[in-house]
C-alpha cells in the first residue's frame, strides 16, 4: 500500500518530452475543467448583456439615420413643389405681360369688326391672332346687362335709369381680359343706377296693390 506524502499536490500528467508551455496549457485545461458551473453561466450572461447593448446601439443608430433620410426626402419634395410652383408663376407672368401688349391690337380688331371693316386679308390675320391668344389662355369678358362688379369692371361713365334695380353695366366701352383667375385688364363700362326714390315708389305701389286686394 502506497502512502501519500503530505504537503504535496498532485500534478497533472504531462507527457514526457513536453515543453513548459505544454505543461502550462495542461494546468489551465485542468483548472477550466474543475471551474464551478456558476462561473460559466455568469460569463455567458455577461456576453449576452454585451451583445444586447451593442444591438440596441445599432438599432438607435439605424433609427437616427432613417429619420435623417426621411427628413431629407421631405425637404427635397418641398423643394421640387416650390420650384414647380415658381416655374408656373413665372410662366403666367411672362404670358400675361406679352398678352397685355397685344390688347390694343385686339381692341383695334374689335372696333374694325363692329364697323364692318374686317374684310379680306386683314380678317384672316385678325382671326389668326385671336386664335393664338385664345390658345395661350386669354379670355374676354364683359357683357351689357350684367351687374356691376368693381373687382372686374371699371366704370368710366355713370347714369340713372328707371328700368334697372341695381347698378348695371349698360355699355361695354372696352372688354376685359383674363388668364385663368388672373385679370389682366378689367372691363371698362358705362353703368346705370336706379333713379333716386324709384325703389321707394315701387314699394309704395306694391303696398297699394296689396291694400286694394
Amino acid at each position: 500500500m502506497t502512502e501519500e506524502t503530505p504537503g504535496f499536490e498532485e500534478k497533472p500528467d504531462v507527457p514526457s518530452g513536453a515543453t513548459p508551455d505544454d505543461a502550462a496549457e495542461a494546468v489551465e485545461s485542468e483548472e477550466d475543467a474543475t471551474a464551478p458551473a456558476g462561473d460559466a453561466s455568469s460569463q455567458q450572461s455577461d456576453r449576452d448583456a454585451g451583445l444586447t447593448a451593442q444591438l440596441d446601439q445599432v438599432r438607435a443608430a439605424l433609427d437616427e439615420r432613417t429619420a435623417d433620410l426621411q427628413r431629407l426626402q421631405a425637404e427635397y419634395q418641398n423643394y421640387r413643389r416650390r420650384v414647380e410652383r415658381d416655374r408656373v408663376t413665372v410662366k403666367e407672368i411672362a404670358v400675361a405681360s406679352l398678352l397685355s401688349e397685344l390688347l390694343p391690337v385686339l381692341d383695334d380688331v374689335g372696333r374694325a369688326r363692329d364697323h364692318g371693316e374686317l374684310v379680306g386679308g386683314f380678317k384672316s390675320v385678325a382671326e389668326s391672332l385671336e386664335t393664338v391668344v385664345a390658345k395661350m389662355g386669354l379670355q374676354q369678358f364683359g357683357k351689357e346687362g350684367e351687374p356691376f362688379d368693381p373687382t372686374i369692371h371699371e366704370a368710366l361713365m355713370h347714369s340713372y335709369a328707371p328700368d334697372v334695380t341695381e347698378t348695371t353695366c349698360v355699355a361695354i366701352l372696352q372688354p376685359g381680359y383674363r388668364i385663368g383667375e388672373r385679370t389682366i385688364r378689367p372691363a371698362r363700362v358705362a353703368v346705370a343706377e336706379p333713379q333716386p326714390g324709384a325703389q321707394a315708389k315701387a314699394e309704395e305701389s306694391d303696398d297699394s296693390e296689396k291694400d286694394s286686394e
